[in-house]
């Protein structure tokens, strides 16, 4: 893929991943009914869902800066890692709420990889 294909493929990816993380994060700190009931759903104490929004935004605003764009996503990675743990441990449904976060996992890695031409290169040896 041409290197204008892939940065401008890269950032709608990453985009639309961190647009979709933002508000997720956002209604966890605004304590909306539908975060709560889901946290709680998962058997989470309603108490920890301002903890776990404001963690999500503090993994997504890394993830958004040049220089610490890979540490945010490792560590959005280990947050959406949780979730899936948290849909299996419940046992809800695979394809629309287990694997979920991994397609979100998938946005957030592939939208760096395409716009990170030095990520790139470590991955797949090419510069």
């Amino acid at each position: 893929m041409d290197s204008k294909k892939s940065l401008w493929t890269g950032r709608i990816l990453s985009t639309l991943a961190v647009l979709f993380l933002i508000v997720d994060g956002g209604m966890k700190v605004a304590k909306a009914r539908p975060s709560v009931e889901g946290t709680v759903q998962l058997g989470y104490p309603d108490g920890t869902v301002v903890g776990i929004g404001v963690s999500l935004l503090v993994c997504t605003l890394l993830y958004l800066i040049p220089q610490t764009a890979i540490l945010g996503a490792i560590l959005l990675t280990g947050y959406l890692g949780g979730a899936v743990a948290s849909q299996l441990r419940v046992g809800m449904p695979l394809f629309s709420n287990v694997l979920f976060p991994v397609y979100f996992a998938v946005m957030v890695w592939g939208g760096l990889v395409l716009r990170d031409r030095r990520l790139r290169g470590l991955i797949f040896g090419t510069c």
